[in-house]
């Protein structure tokens, strides 16, 4: 099967600073593809690229392989996701997650049937009427999960989503999205700096470092290479027992 997304020699640069160098990879529908990578090491730029809110100076990225370097970033069917939530703040929950199929003017009844059921999955159906300052930070970041779901889009790019939460409720936001990216098949880049949550989130692993990505074939890979710290954090837990 092609690969629904491809990445072809992506490169940037400002000014003196080269900030992705040649990146290729693929991936393929349904998978999630975890990039763990220290802060500035370019991970939130390939996201603005790859959601067409920054232009890359040299290379191509493909969805279905068609370029989509022209294509406006509303045009692409890629939802990127914030650290923040960024909820409408006029809207009700109801409202903010239904806000795509409005646009696409879908019946009212499409829009109802659909937005219940998305919110009866997310565990957010009590909180429909309730407004975004209502809600927990766990909350915030389902209803904007939600929001994005419901047009179904190609790709989710998640950039660093559970950075602002607790731990208890980071871990149920896991937790949540592991379920959801199965059940609704989704296909998406989850970037992170925490070791853990890349294991966790992602089907396929790589490491980002000074613009340079470096995919896995498989988590033996991954544990081994030194540099992403998975060894050593396995042999602290070791020496505990």
């Amino acid at each position: 099967m092609p690969p629904l997304l491809t990445v072809e020699k992506l490169t940037l640069g400002f000014g003196n600073e080269v900030v992705l160098q040649d990146l290729d990879f693929t991936l393929q529908a349904q998978e999630t593809l975890a990039i763990l990578g220290r802060s500035g090491c370019g991970k939130t730029t390939l996201l603005k690229c790859l959601a067409g809110l920054q232009a890359p100076d040299a290379g191509d990225i493909l969805l279905s392989g068609k370029s989509i370097l022209k294509q406006k970033p509303q045009e692409r069917g890629i939802v990127y996701l914030y650290q923040e939530a960024l909820l409408f703040p006029h809207l009700n929950v109801f409202e903010n997650v239904a806000f795509g199929l409005r646009l696409r003017r879908e019946t009212e009844a499409s829009v109802q049937e659909q937005t219940r059921l998305l919110l009866e999955n997310l565990d957010l159906a009590t909180q429909a009427e309730k407004m975004p300052h209502q809600l927990s930070g766990g909350q915030k970041q389902r209803a904007a999960f939600g929001r994005a779901l419901i047009i179904n889009p190609r790709i989710l790019l998640l950039d660093e989503p559970f950075g602002n939460l607790d731990v208890e409720t980071r871990a149920s936001m896991q937790q949540l999205f592991r379920r959801v990216a199965a059940e609704y098949q989704i296909t998406a880049v989850f970037v992170t700096h925490d070791l853990k949550e890349a294991v966790l989130m992602g089907t396929r692993l790589a490491y980002m470092e000074n613009g340079r990505l470096d995919l896995f074939d498989n988590l033996d890979d991954f544990v081994a290479d030194p540099r992403t710290g998975m060894k050593q954090e396995i042999d602290f837990w070791k020496k505990l027992r």
